[in-house]
């Protein structure tokens, strides 16, 4: 990981949802549609992190969905103030953090989650910022689970960690929201994805922001009107997207 991982600003906002033990996970839930459902993978500042539960609740009323926010890092967050001290993020141990939440961690509880969810809704998305875009590959793959994927349709923004192989082992509808500069989703990553997913023959979405960084989905700047422009418009796109392949379905 790296400072373009922890860098970007907390948005003003109330969450309106609440928090439940999902399937023994705890969960932030907002929107009640027993029908259509989406799981939200957080990113480095973890399921509590204001800006996550505020998009949460923008899918949950626009698509018309429930939302779902799980822990995925076993109760351990990064407070929401040091987004604004950098000096201190020298401080965190994130190599330790991080292989406390390597895949093969958290993996698995991911995909008994969207199982369970499964059984609870009749169509089930999923979108991942950061460090939650390898993940929705995962729940999306038609060989993980052997036939059948996890989810329906997966959407994410500015990935890290995806490799290759996931994107190749992807089976539902895909979306890609990428910023221009991102050393997580490298420009050989994305030339690799624009190449060769829309040859497994699925519905696929790539859009592209130019002059944004990585992390704007999910901790843009609301007070420049450049990366507000381009926040909104990723989440315009996702709400687009899950309203295609989950409820006009």
């Amino acid at each position: 990981m790296s400072s373009c991982c922890l860098k970007g600003f907390k948005w003003v906002g109330v969450p309106q949802g609440g928090e439940a033990a999902i399937n023994g996970q705890d969960c932030y839930v907002t929107g009640s549609n027993p029908n259509v459902a989406i799981i939200v993978i957080h990113d480095l500042y973890g399921w509590t992190f204001p800006n996550v539960r505020l998009l949460a609740d923008h899918y949950a009323t626009e698509v018309g969905a429930t939302v779902y926010v799980p822990d995925f890092f076993d109760g351990v967050v990064l407070p929401p103030a040091i987004i604004d001290n950098p000096s201190e993020w020298d401080k965190l141990d994130l190599p330790n953090f991080m292989a406390r939440n390597s895949k093969q961690a958290r993996g698995p509880e991911m995909a008994a989650l969207a199982k369970h969810l499964r059984t609870q809704h009749r169509r089930l998305g999923a979108i991942g910022f950061c460090y939650g875009g390898w993940a929705v590959f995962q729940l999306g793959s038609h060989v993980a689970e052997g036939v059948i994927p996890l989810v329906d349709c997966i959407s994410t923004a500015h990935p890290t960690f995806l490799e290759k192989e996931e994107m190749l082992n992807v089976g539902v509808p895909v979306q890609i929201l990428a910023p221009e500069k991102d050393p997580k989703f490298t420009e050989e990553l994305k030339a690799f994805a624009v190449a060769e997913i829309p040859k497994l023959g699925l519905p696929f979405d790539y859009q592209y922001f130019p002059g944004l960084e990585h992390g704007f989905a999910v901790r843009g700047n609301r007070k420049d009107e450049a990366e507000t422009r381009g926040l909104e418009r990723a989440m315009r796109a996702a709400v687009g997207w899950f309203r295609e392949w989950l409820v006009n379905v």
